[in-house]
């Protein structure tokens, strides 16, 4: 009986709150048929900023796989003063206003910068607000794992004359690499639908700087919700064909490693 008002609650909280919106939008982006949806996501401001936001997405993510890890790595294995504040700085993107976190950006790197570095209205700037606010994705997610590993597993290995690169790429990183794909998924999953970190520090230069989130304000704002719906559905098959590669992958290394 449990299980059964359990299964009927998720049930209906995931249909209301992510079923039901999807139905909806996925409507309105099909309201002119096939052809309807196909013409707005090909529109050139459509497959402009699509692309855009899709690239420097992408770039982000890459980024941050890297940088996220390391930044795990250091807070797990050294010990160093204020490694515990800078474990908390990690989750202030979560915290911090995304609209703050580009009227910062702007002040750092806009025309009035201090360090006389002018990067608004530029791509660089995209991928700088963007690593910011997806950052403590890949931190979250590497961390944990690092926190379990066997030390002793590694100890062994060096005992036997490996060295450090040959312990980290053979014992330790397949070990992490499903949690690095895991946190890399879900940074390019938040920067390619961001609005507020870059609405300010972007300047929303179409073919250049203008994310998809923009481009869907715009055409909300023309009065097209169906090009905003078939844009804004665009970017979910993209988002959802990226995790699940990523999950795939994910679980096949996952199963390497068992079987290894």
């Amino acid at each position: 009986m449990r299980t059964k008002l359990s299964m009927g609650t998720a049930t209906l909280w995931l249909s209301v709150i992510v079923l039901l919106p999807l139905v909806a939008l996925t409507t309105e982006a099909f309201s002119g048929g096939l052809g309807g949806f196909w013409d707005a996501v090909t529109a050139p401001g459509a497959r402009d900023t699509l692309w855009v936001t899709a690239k420097v997405s992408l770039a982000v993510a890459l980024i941050n796989m890297v940088t996220g890890t390391l930044i795990a790595w250091v807070l797990v294995r050294d010990d160093f003063p204020g490694r515990r504040i800078v474990d908390a700085v990690i989750d202030l993107p979560f915290a911090l206003p995304t609209i703050v976190a580009s009227l910062v950006l702007l002040s750092l790197y806009g025309p009035d910068s201090p360090m006389n570095i002018t990067l608004n209205a530029t791509q660089p700037a995209l991928v700088i607000a963007l690593a910011f606010v997806t950052l403590p994705f890949v931190v979250r997610s590497v961390q944990p794992v690092l926190i379990e590993l066997d030390h002793d597993v590694e100890e062994a290995a060096a005992s036997l004359g490996a060295s450090n690169a040959t312990i980290f790429r053979r014992i330790i990183l397949p070990a992490l690499w499903p949690a690095v794909l895991s946190g890399t998924g879900l940074a390019f999953a938040r920067a390619i639908g961001e609005y507020g970190s870059v609405v300010l520090i972007g300047g929303n230069i179409p073919g250049e700087t203008q994310v998809a989130s923009q481009y869907i304000q715009e055409q909300i704002e023309s009065d097209v919700p169906s090009a905003a719906a078939a844009v804004s559905v665009a970017l979910l098959a993209i988002t959802f064909i990226v995790l699940l590669v990523l999950r795939l992958v994910g679980d096949h290394s996952s199963r390497k490693e068992q079987d290894a």
